[in-house]
């Protein structure tokens, strides 16, 4: 009798053990499905800058964006779309030390912002700038809702 106790007592803590790993484990899944799909936007918009593609763009950020520059200028999505819908700015740009933050149905992307700028009086300037990102989930996808830009520490 005592052994069938404790046989039912350990059977079921080994079932509420396999099912909280499992759980576990699908938890994590989930969480690197996620940020797999955060780190695919930010790349579709990077390649979508690079490209001056406004449609693309407008996709991918929210009607609410606010979109700051290291400077400290600020634009909404109209002002961020007309500067780059078209304009092909950026004769390169990379991204670089990304770490991505998925809290629910938002996301943190910090990241390292490199671009070489094509300047409207045809000179070209350089830009390497740290970059923080807010990023919100939708049925269709991630899209930006906040960025801002910060100058980096002179090496």
């Amino acid at each position: 009798m005592l052994a069938t106790k404790f046989f039912r007592h350990g059977m079921g803590a080994l079932a509420a053990t396999a099912f909280m790993t499992a759980s576990l484990v699908a938890h994590a899944a989930s969480e690197t499905e996620e940020t797999a799909a955060v780190a695919k936007a930010v790349e579709t918009m990077r390649t979508a800058m690079l490209a001056s593609d406004g449609a693309a763009l407008g996709k991918l950020v929210e009607n609410d964006l606010t979109y700051g520059h290291s400077s400290g200028r600020i634009q909404d999505k109209a002002a961020f779309l007309k500067e780059l819908d078209g304009t092909h700015s950026f004769k390169s740009l990379s991204l670089s030390n990304q770490t991505i933050n998925v809290v629910g149905d938002d996301a943190v992307v910090r990241h390292i912002f490199d671009s070489e700028n094509n300047q409207p009086d045809g000179k070209i300037t350089n830009a390497h700038i740290g970059v923080v990102q807010v990023w919100k989930k939708h049925q269709d996808g991630w899209r930006l809702l906040a960025r801002q830009a910060y100058s980096l520490p002179k090496q």
